[in-house]
Order: C-alpha cells, then sequence, then structure tokens
C-alpha cells in the first residue's frame, strides 16, 4: 500500500522572517529566525532564546503554523477525493420507447478553508556575534537559537556603543543639551549594566537556584565587587587598573545623584564616592570623557562577570 505525501512550504515574513515556538508547554516562547544565516549543515539543532531547552527544528513549528499546514493537506485531500469522484461521473441514456436512463455527476462541494496567520512583530532584532544568524525575540536577551550563545554581553556591548554615540552628539552641542546629553549617557551606563548583570544573574539562577544571586543589583560598584568576591571569589577591582576602578565607583555614585538629586551632592556622596572636591549641596561636573572610560571599565567588567557566571550552559 503506497503512502501519499503533501508537502507544505511555511513562507518567510516581509523582513524574511520564520516564526519559531518552543515545545516546552511552561514556555511556549515565540521567536523569530532568518533562514540561510547562522550555522549551515544537516540535522542541526534549534534552542530557544528564552528557556534554552533544545531540540529538532521540527518540534519548533508554531502553532499557527501547524493549523495552517493542517487546513492545506485537508483541502489537497478534499481536491484529490473530489477528482477522483469525478472521475465516476456517467450519463446512461434511456433506450427505446420506455427506457430508462441512468446518470451520476458529482457536484463541487465547499472547499475546506485555507488556515491563514501571520507572523508577529517582535521588539528585538539580533544578528548573533558567534554563528551571524539573524533573529528576533520578545524583550531584549536571549539564547542564539544556532549555536546557543547567550547575548547578554553582546546588547551590554551595542548599548554602550550607543553611549558613544550621544557623547559624540554632545561634543558638538550647545552647552545646556551637552550637559543633558552627558548626564543621560551616565545613565544609560549604568541602566545597560545593570541590566546585564541582572540577566546573568537570572541564568545563573537556572543552574544553581540560589536565591542571593536572583536579588543582586548592579547600580553600585562596590556591592557588585563584594558579592562577586563572596560568591565567586573574584575581586573585580584587581581586574582594572585601580584609576579606573575609583573612577568607576565615581561614575556610579554620580550617576545615583543624577537620578535622585538631579546632581546635587549630598554627605552620602562624599562618604561612598570617597569624592571631596565637591562640598554638600553643590552640582557635580560630568564630563564625556570621564564617562567614555566610564563605558570602557564597564565593557571589561562585563566581560569577567559573563565568564564568571555563565561559563556552563543552562
Amino acid at each position: 500500500m503506497s503512502v501519499e505525501t503533501v508537502a507544505v512550504s511555511i513562507e518567510k515574513d516581509e523582513e524574511g522572517y520564520m516564526g519559531r515556538e518552543c515545545p516546552v508547554e511552561t514556555c511556549l516562547g515565540y521567536f523569530k529566525i532568518t533562514p540561510g544565516t547562522g550555522l549551515t549543515g544537516t540535522g542541526l539543532p534549534c534552542h530557544c532564546p528564552y528557556c534554552g531547552h533544545t531540540q529538532g527544528h521540527d518540534h519548533f513549528h508554531t502553532r499557527e503554523q501547524i493549523e495552517y499546514a493542517k487546513s492545506v493537506v485537508f483541502r489537497n485531500i478534499s481536491d484529490r477525493l473530489s477528482s477522483e469522484l469525478k472521475k465516476l461521473e456517467f450519463n446512461h441514456r434511456p433506450r427505446g420507447a420506455f427506457g430508462i436512463g441512468i446518470s451520476l455527476k458529482v457536484e463541487p462541494g465547499q472547499r475546506p478553508p485555507i488556515h491563514s496567520y501571520r507572523e508577529r512583530q517582535l521588539e528585538t532584532e539580533i544578528v548573533c556575534t558567534g554563528c551571524t544568524l539573524r533573529y528576533a525575540v520578545y524583550g531584549v536577551f536571549g539564547f542564539c537559537p544556532d549555536c546557543q550563545q547567550h547575548n547578554s554581553l553582546q546588547i551590554l556591548e551595542t548599548n554602550l556603543a550607543i553611549v558613544g554615540k550621544m557623547l559624540d552628539i554632545a561634543e558638538t552641542a550647545e552647552r545646556d543639551l551637552a550637559t543633558k546629553l552627558i548626564e543621560n549617557a551616565l545613565e544609560d551606563c549604568v541602566s545597560a549594566f545593570d541590566g546585564f548583570g541582572r540577566e546573568v544573574c537570572r541564568l545563573h539562577g537556572l543552574r544553581k537556584a540560589d536565591p542571593r544571586v536572583d536579588r543582586w543589583t548592579f547600580q553600585n560598584l562596590e556591592t557588585v565587587r563584594s558579592n562577586l568576591r563572596d560568591h565567586f571569589n573574584i575581586d573585580i577591582a584587581t581586574l582594572v587598573s585601580e584609576c579606573e576602578w575609583k573612577e568607576g565607583v565615581i561614575g556610579f555614585q554620580k550617576r545615583h545623584l543624577v537620578s535622585h538629586r538631579m546632581g546635587v551632592v549630598d554627605q552620602s556622596y562624599i562618604e561612598k564616592a570617597g569624592d571631596t572636591r565637591y562640598p554638600a549641596g553643590r552640582k557635580i561636573e560630568i564630563t564625556a570623557s570621564e564617562v567614555r572610560t566610564l563605558s570602557q571599565t564597564i565593557k571589561v567588567l562585563g566581560e569577567i562577570i559573563a565568564k564568571a557566571m555563565l561559563s556552563q550552559s543552562p
């Protein structure tokens, strides 16, 4: 008995993406990839960007794609059945004075509908630095669906590059605008580091289920240093120059003043930053140069932290 198959093509969207969905019931995360980018070869697995689940690509079809494929198959079966029944049509005319004619005619019925679907719009598009796969996810962070490299460090570096562009604009802007751009660049530097650090902690928690790490924040360099030293036996202050570390601590404390005190110095700033250049009640100064230096320090620290906390697969 022969078995006939029906091939169903899943089309890419207008941007060249194809939808994928994690098969794990507790995840069901939706993401998109661009076929033809990334790793090459046959039988390569797919990795969920959100939970890290790994399985063959044929397990990552979306529910909408499956419904579409089913509807195409049903339509195909219906058309084939109609075609075969059409072949059975006949028309025997009556013969003689009292003859009886017999005929069979197949009238076309309503064809089964084709289920339509549209790939969703996602929030972040990424080109993996490890394998060049172009993919898109909800949120910001995720594993590469091809090589499983997590993009946390890549996102941090991308945000720091944007900080650099803001500082470039500030160099040619009028004074008030330049001041605001530099302050925003400083805040973005620390926010990028904090977002990166929290995501790295989340991933570490997936493996170790350590509630202490899950509660860490990365808005104070001395606190980050203490946590990493106590938990991973790594003193990040010793991995950059003494000057870079000191300026980094000051930069993070200046960010706190900008965010919470309109940049006005208080006694807490003087004590935590060890910066006696500004008396309480005065407004701090922030230069583009020190923000650029802080950005480079954060990049180095990010690489160290990622290596320490993401050295194992989830």
